[in-house]
């Protein structure tokens, strides 16, 4: 691989020196600038190189998870984050989210009438120098975040580099004094260190706290930079502590600022030369427009369009719901052909389009990638050992405060991207961006599609001026202006004239009480209420053979009729009882670490809502849990879920009417390659637009995490859980839930059957009975554990999903809904579907006895594999025809 920073070291004789990654991380190019010709073009910034969203956050979500482990837990609640216009405005949002509760301002250069600056600061080599800090809470830099915090010793200026993570100095308890709160800040870069420096001293003569963070992706200060961290701590009486993702320095020559300037002009000269040879060419954006498809995201209401005003963690968890069903709104205008996308943001907003593109990585199989415009001008050289290649010009569309200037977009043209979507805010979605030299114009030429996105624009109350008579409303603080060219950035709002919604379903009159025992499922009456109608006398069952078939030809979905009842065999009750023997303990030291991992972090008091039907037992115990270990009584609902159709909301607006959303924690048994996590997320987004109701939070809790898709569960091993061998005779006699419209009306809950016949092979409570029996020998470990867990990264890795993919495409089945992975995923395939084969991953032992058994049975393949992430994965046949159990997609005999 050609280094691309190799062309202007060759020609400068400028040197990357630094830790094994640093080229990986940075690459070099030339620019305008009287005071720095060279610019460190970050691979992972997603400013001038298009990047991976995923990557791109993940570096920093880890400097925020980082910063938490300087801080402690204490320390960390009571920070603020700064990040640095333009181009660190999304990684300090990241750091933010890293941190988990810290909340997040960035720097701007764009005024903002009516909002007050709570300070400014200048930046010594950048072509764009004033910083305007524009909190909406007048509060937010002052330091008094909560009361009580960490103040570090005095003076002290502490280094974490990549290989020390801890800094230096030392942090004590103390009083709720403002200076107590640790103030945050965030650059790509720490080179000279003057912008940050400048920043603290301006700010420590306005806000004075104990202590400081600075945060970069890389240290780049020269030697006789690096003590002036210390001189500055000392001279202002704080600790500063630094933590950096790599280190390292430039190496410059002598004359290298005159002799790069040189550079640029002569290799602008020589393209001049090139352009004017070719002007009978057409040029980029010249003839015909081609059309632009706009895309409704429904951003969430209240919700910022970033930091510019300031983010909260309210603000966060708000987007985080909204994320999925923005994401599918984009995926849905793409080309079914498109198999490289580009999320390109604006300037400062980077953070939205940045989490939009993390989403669409999980939703599309295409290849996802992000970058943003920017106002820096920088020379390209279309040459592999130059970061930036290619740039695209255009005019800015944003009214900026400065005066009309030019704007550019790097690495986009003759990059191969199908489809590139830019993710504008309102104000800049203006006439310029539309005009035949504007930003979409000059994209046109380089990709199949054009897709634009507009956030709107985040106004503070204060900033929208009052307007005398009737038909004129004041706007809430979490007011967002609608995204349309015509509105300025400062409005008066007309009063809102309602009207009807043609999506949205009238309020049912009145939902009926749920459903309980003994008269539906064989639980006691606490254990769990059931909101659901009981379809009992309905028939339903159809052969799993006929069920099948239509489900993969489209003629019905999987949720309009139930598979029949499964009636295990005497050798394979047998075989469930000996695997809930051996697996109860794990079971109940599993139950316990997320019911405290609940408890911890959702209140005292959780309403659990499980996820009929495998999450039904999973919620019957750690309701038991949380009596047994803290003697409550919390409440607990079945509801019903459908992939492709989404989640009861009828049972929504009974959760909201009878208890607050916040306090539901929605529960299911395991998580196989994350469809009903991202169904959940989806549902709940698209509910709390369309209903009026928020406040419910779509993360569910699970009692395993193979497929790594949620960041509240008992553990992440793949193992047996014995409720995953049998079906109703498991789960209270309950069958999976049903939704026909014939069955189920506007103002019903999704229905489900009761199998009173089946008592006599009813095992739910022993089930129940022989895991809570194991609940005092595992207290300890469940307390060691639960500790361990609240204090880890538990953020999704959906791993899982990445497998399945690979497996669908290695198998030839090429439909990730055919592959099925996991025990409890297996079993279920083994149990209602048409299985093709099974595959399991070499050495696995007893957790796949029943796995075996039920394969034998059905005349089921069963491949041993080495490197499965899951202990098996099952595969539904790709080529059904009825009747079909083989590996060879002939229809044969069912076993």
């Amino acid at each position: 691989m050609v280094w691309s920073g190799s062309w202007v070291a060759e020609r400068l004789g400028v040197e990357l020196v630094g830790d094994a990654e640093l080229r990986e991380l940075l690459g070099l190019a030339l620019r305008r600038n009287p005071k720095r010709a060279h610019l460190l073009v970050s691979h992972v910034l997603g400013k001038h190189v298009p990047q991976y969203p995923s990557v791109v956050y993940g570096a920093g979500f880890q400097l925020g998870r980082r910063v938490r482990e300087l801080l402690g837990e204490a320390g960390a609640r009571h920070a603020v984050v700064l990040g640095y216009a333009e181009t660190a405005t999304g990684l300090g949002h990241a750091v933010a989210d890293g941190l988990g509760t810290a909340p997040y301002l960035h720097s701007t250069r764009r005024p903002v009438a009516g909002v007050a600056r709570a300070g400014g600061f200048e930046e010594s080599h950048s072509h764009a120098t004033s910083h305007l800090l524009l909190p909406e809470d007048p509060d937010l830099l002052t330091g008094d975040v909560a009361g009580t915090g960490a103040t570090g010793a005095r003076g002290g200026a502490g280094t974490a580099h990549p290989a020390d993570a801890t800094g230096a100095g030392s942090a004590d308890p103390a009083g709720a004094d403002s200076a107590d709160a640790v103030l945050v800040l965030v650059d790509d870069e720490f080179s000279t260190g003057n912008t940050v420096l400048n920043t603290i001293r301006a700010l420590h003569e306005r806000y004075p706290r104990n202590r400081y963070v600075i945060v970069a992706l890389a240290d780049m200060r020269s030697p006789a930079d690096r003590g002036r961290l210390a001189e500055f701590a000392a001279e202002i009486g704080a600790r500063v502590d630094l933590v950096a993702r790599n280190a390292g320095t430039v190496r410059l020559p002598d004359g290298v600022l005159e002799k790069g300037q040189a550079l640029v002009a002569a290799e602008e000269e020589a393209q001049d030369l090139t352009q004017s040879a070719g002007a009978a060419a057409p040029q980029p954006g010249a003839g015909a427009p081609r059309p632009c498809t706009r895309v409704d995201l429904r951003w969430p209401a209240g919700v910022p369009d970033g930091g510019r005003h300031g983010f909260t963690p309210e603000h966060r968890a708000r987007l985080e719901a909204a994320l999925p069903a923005m994401a599918d709104r984009v995926a849905a205008e793409l080309d079914d052909t498109a198999r490289r996308v580009l999320i390109l943001g604006f300037e400062e907003l980077m953070y939205a389009p940045l989490r939009l593109g993390t989403a669409l990585e999980d939703r599309l199989d295409a290849e996802v990638r992000y970058s943003t415009t920017t106002r820096s001008p920088v020379l390209a050289v279309d040459d592999p050992g130059y970061a930036i290649r290619t740039r695209l010009v255009f005019p800015a569309h944003d009214d900026p405060a400065d005066g009309p200037g030019a704007r550019y977009a790097y690495n986009v043209a003759g990059a191969g991207f199908d489809a590139v979507v830019a993710v504008v805010d309102s104000t800049a979605d203006t006439p310029g961006l539309h005009a035949p030299d504007g930003l979409l114009a000059r994209l046109a030429p380089h990709t199949a599609q054009v897709l634009l996105a507009v956030v709107p624009s985040y106004i503070p109350a204060d900033a929208i001026p009052a307007v005398s008579g009737p038909s004129v409303v004041s706007v809430p603080s979490t007011a967002s202006v609608p995204s349309t060219a015509s509105v300025p950035s400062t409005v008066s709002l007309p009063s809102p004239v309602p009207s009807p919604s043609p999506d949205r379903q009238e309020e049912p009159r009145m939902l009926p009480e749920p459903l309980r025992g003994p008269a539906f499922s064989s639980y006691a009456p606490d254990e769990v209420g059931w909101l659901l109608q009981d379809l009992s006398d309905t028939e339903l069952e159809a052969p799993t053979e006929e069920r099948e078939e239509a489900i993969q030809s489209g003629g019905a979905h999987y949720a309009e009729s139930l598979p029949v009842e499964y009636q295990p065999s005497d050798q394979y009750q047998d075989l469930f009882k000996a695997a809930l023997d051996l697996s109860a303990a794990r079971i109940a030291r599993a139950v316990g670490v997320v019911t405290e991992t609940v408890l911890a972090e959702r209140g005292p008091r959780p309403v659990l809502v499980s996820l009929a039907r495998a999450g039904t037992p999973v919620g019957v115990l750690m309701r038991r849990w949380a009596r047994h270990r803290h003697g409550v009584d919390l409440p607990h609902y079945a509801v019903s879920i459908v992939r492709g159709r989404g989640i009861d909301a009828n049972a929504l607006r009974w959760l909201a009417a009878h208890h607050n959303p916040a306090d539901v924690v929605f529960v299911d048994g395991w998580t196989g390659k994350g469809a009903i996590t991202r169904e959940l997320a989806a549902a709940i987004a698209e509910f709390e637009e369309t209903d009026g109701t928020e406040g419910f939070n779509p993360e569910i809790a699970v009692l395993a995490d193979p497929g790594g898709c949620v960041r509240t569960y008992g553990t992440r091993e793949d193992f047996l859980i014995p409720s995953a061998c049998l079906n109703s005779t498991v789960s209270g006699l309950i069958s999976r839930t049903v939704l026909r419209s014939d069955l189920v009306g506007p103002d019903d809950f999704h229905g489900a059957k009761f199998y009173r016949e089946l008592a006599g092979s009813d095992v739910s409570g022993h089930f129940l009975d022989t895991v809570a029996d194991r609940f005092g020998e595992v207290a300890d470990a469940v307390d060691a554990d639960a500790k361990e867990l609240l204090t880890a990264d538990r953020a999704p890795t959906w791993e899982g999903w990445a497998a399945v993919e690979r497996i669908s495409e290695e198998y030839g089945i090429h439909d990730v809904n055919l592959v099925k992975p996991g025990v409890g995923e297996t079993t279920r395939v083994l149990l209602r579907r048409v299985p093709w084969k099974i595959l399991a991953k070499r050495g696995a032992g007893a957790d796949l006895e029943h796995i075996r058994l039920l394969a034998e049975q059905r005349g089921v393949p069963v491949e041993e594999v080495d490197a499965l992430p899951y202990t098996c994965v099952g595969l539904i046949h790709p080529k059904y025809t009825r009747g079909a159990t083989g590996a060879d997609g002939k229809a044969v005999e069912s076993k």
